[in-house]
């Protein structure tokens, strides 16, 4: 039997466990576990970090029992990779091993007001003050303000904090030190590219930086130890995998990149999930953008491997916009379904709709924005709903696909894609229209939980995936050409720039007169 190598992937919406082949990289088995988001309030989202340990321990058990019924081997599991949606913030005691608070997760918006007050003390108000050491502009999307923000309002936090109890950790720190044995001597790190999504790493130095800790006032006794995204962390302790390295650990994103083999500066790939997220291999220089577009570390596959660097484009809403016309408005059951509607409408009758439910991302970086449809009128139904959702996830894809062109002189002649949403046909072809170049989707959509297997598989200590690029699969995929004419999609993606800039300044913390005189959040 060939070697096997498992990773975790903990998504914002789901949690899978994956299996692959370490010699052919074929998937072998696989479970998957819808986590439960919570909003406690408008423009706050949590989850719940005891779930989300409750459902990587179920995926990895369901998964084993499907490997034992196809007559594999458990021993031929060599190594676990973990990877996780980024940014997501938790604290807990790590003589308890509770969590403190729930995990505030990257879509949260509760930090607004504090990002704003950071922008106006920050030098000329500029969002990108600290961005020359971080590559990221200041912004409720990162780990810094929520932390900021439990340790300002969760007293259990600031006493676990007092009496040196604390521990802070993104997604996948929260995994590797529960798995490895959480009070009893579990590891407590996270990787360069989980790290450089906290607005507290300095990406050239590839460390925490005592600068920017002290700028958000942050103890950092409470940080992880930064780990390079391929080495051994620790074993398993308690599971059908116990004895097993945890030997690989990427951010989504950064796990999608490996997956899709982007090793070469230069090559880049598009994500849909909850969100949408472009990224580009740069190398071993990180490159600043001038189009509103993170500069974040893409990967180090190695102790003593260099770091390679993305430019990231990033959308908070692409999935999620699925999600929400199905539990919010119950236009959809299933995610599947919004294709049927979409495809009856064909077209959005002028119908557009800008899901800034989050604030809009890049290229925009505008916390105030609020979710729009617009261009309604009597005929507008459902399926033009939905249609324009769709549309909506495309036209940010080329929002950041130009600002990405305009940032690295050399436009991409086409996109590679991956994720859930890819199975949508309608949407990859919609995408291939609005961008007027083909989109270029694998056979094998799994790509992040791949990628990390792979890291995972060719850890020192470990040895059983190359990634020599001779020894790589060479993936089949499905190509979706334009089949439009680009006038027509020049025309549309003007419409959307005007949708956008409706969405723009809506929700601020200036103080106004509401209708009974008081003055309150506008």
């Amino acid at each position: 039997m060939d070697p096997l190598v498992a990773a975790i992937d903990q998504g914002t919406s789901s949690t899978r466990f994956l299996v692959f082949n370490a010699k052919t990289a074929e998937l072998v088995s696989h479970h998957q576990v819808e986590i439960q988001q919570s909003f406690p309030k408008e423009g706050w989202v949590e989850e719940d970090p005891k779930e989300i340990m409750q459902s990587v321990y179920e995926c990895m058990e369901r998964t084993c029992e499907k490997l034992q019924q196809l007559d594999i081997d458990l021993s031929n599991i060599k190594a676990v990779g973990v990877t996780n949606q980024r940014e997501t913030t938790l604290v807990w005691d790590k003589e308890t091993g509770e969590p403190l608070y729930n995990a505030i997760v990257w879509l949260d918006l509760r930090t607004q007001s504090t990002v704003e007050s950071l922008i106006n003390k920050a030098p000329g108000q500029n969002k990108n003050h600290l961005k020359p050491k971080t590559g990221l502009p200041i912004s409720p999307y990162f780990s810094a303000v929520k932390l900021r923000w439990l340790l300002d309002n969760v007293e259990e936090v600031r006493l676990a904090v007092r009496s040196q109890r604390a521990m802070f950790g993104t997604v996948d720190s929260w995994i590797i030190w529960c798995l490895t044995g959480g009070q009893n001597g579990g590891v407590h790190c996270t990787d360069v590219s989980n790290a450089s999504r906290t607005m507290l790493f300095n990406i050239h130095s590839l460390d925490w930086d005592p600068e920017l800790c002290r700028y958000f006032d942050i103890p950092m006794e409470i940080l992880p130890e930064v780990r390079s995204s391929s080495e051994i962390y620790g074993v398993m302790k308690s599971c059908s995998l116990a004895g097993v390295p945890i030997s690989g650990c990427l951010g989504d994103q950064s796990a999608a990149l490996v997956g899709q083999m982007c090793f070469q500066e230069g090559q880049a790939k598009n994500t849909y999930g909850t969100g949408c997220f472009l990224l580009r291999n740069t190398g071993t220089k990180p490159l600043m953008s001038d189009h509103g577009l993170l500069t974040t570390v893409a990967y180090k596959l190695g102790k003593n491997e260099p770091a390679c660097y993305a430019l990231e484009g990033s959308v908070a809403i692409a999935g999620a916009v699925v999600r929400w016309l199905k539990d919010n408005l119950g236009i959809v059951q299933s995610s599947a379904e919004i294709e049927k509607l979409a495809a009856a409408a064909g077209t959005s009758y002028g119908c557009y709709f800008v899901p800034a439910f989050s604030g809009l991302y890049a290229p925009y970086w505008e916390p105030s924005a609020r979710g729009i449809i617009c261009g309604l009128t009597q005929f507008t139904n459902r399926n033009h709903l939905a249609f324009a959702a769709l549309e909506a996830v495309c036209f940010q894809t080329r929002e950041i696909l130009d600002a990405m062109n305009q940032d690295s002189g050399l436009p991409l002649t086409q996109l590679q894609v991956d994720g859930g949403m890819t199975s949508n046909r309608l949407l990859m072809q919609l995408q291939a229209d609005i961008l007027c170049i083909p989109v270029v989707k694998p056979t094998m959509s799994e790509t992040t939980a791949l990628g990390v297997a792979m890291a995972a598989g060719a850890a020192e200590g470990v040895g059983v995936w190359s990634l020599s690029p001779s020894d790589l699969p060479h993936a089949t995929s499905e190509k979706y050409q334009p089949q439009i004419h680009c006038d027509e999609s020049e025309f549309r993606f003007a419409r959307w720039k005007k949708a956008v800039q409706r969405s723009m300044n809506w929700e601020t913390t200036e103080p106004c007169c509401n209708a009974n005189g008081t003055e309150g959040p506008s």
